[in-house]
């Protein structure tokens, strides 16, 4: 069972996996991952129980058949308790009566297996829209926005393209904006350490996210503070 999701919210949107087959599980779990999601996995009914009635999620993703029960126990448990959050069904039973076996147990879409990825991300996200409702999805620094569930970032209107980590980074810097958030900090909640990995991963990462950020601009936004980390602040 992984445990990122039962980290302290860091901003990123957190997404509990419940797959039994250890192949599936990793690269779905890795896919997520790199979409910028935080990740909870468990791989048999107990455990998928457990968490999605004790742990917050923004949305979850239940196999049918696991270790232990089928999944849809586990979502007509979650709906019996009051809890609301987005189910996306995945499983190999594909046909017509499965899928809607499963959307009347309280799922909120049904994927058969197999899948393409892509329009599994895509299923989350319209999973998620619904779900935040009348919540802010946007942040904002300064001139500088980000979208988070179309996952897109400009500055003074001009669009910044950023890989997957990048985004992460900008998220958690702008959810903290005129704080200083320490390297630990960053380890934890952005790339999944609890630990220093002794390389230069951050340097790089500020680095980059800089050039992106603050280079074409005429005010920088991102500031180093010798000893202490990085602040993200809009100008006095």
């Amino acid at each position: 069972m992984s445990r990122d999701a039962a980290l302290p919210y860091d901003g990123a949107m957190r997404i509990l996996v419940i797959e039994d087959d250890r192949q599936a599980a990793a690269y779905l779990v890795k896919g997520l991952k790199e979409s910028g999601y935080a990740v909870d996995h468990a791989a048999n009914a107990e455990e998928g129980r457990h968490l999605a009635l004790q742990e917050s999620y923004d949305a979850m993703i239940v196999d049918r058949m696991l270790p232990g029960g089928d999944g849809l126990s586990i979502i007509e448990a979650l709906r019996a308790s009051g809890n609301t959050t987005p189910v996306l069904i995945l499983s190999a039973l594909g046909e017509v009566d499965d899928r809607v076996k499963g959307l009347r147990a309280g799922g909120d879409d049904y994927l058969p297996k197999p899948y393409a990825f892509s329009e599994l991300l895509a299923r989350l996200e319209a999973l998620l829209r619904r779900s935040t409702g009348g919540v802010d999805s946007h942040l904002r620094v300064a001139d500088l926005e980000m979208d988070l569930l179309a996952r897109s970032v400009t500055r003074a209107g001009k669009h910044i393209d950023l890989q997957p980590r990048e985004f992460r980074l900008l998220e958690y810097l702008m959810r903290h904006s005129n704080q200083v958030v320490t390297r630990t900090m960053l380890l934890e909640h952005v790339w999944d350490y609890h630990f220093d990995p002794q390389t230069n991963v951050i340097d790089v990462h500020i680095s980059r996210l800089r050039q992106k950020i603050d280079k074409s601009f005429s005010t920088p936004l991102l500031h180093t503070v010798r000893g202490a980390g990085y602040c993200l602040r809009a100008p006095s």
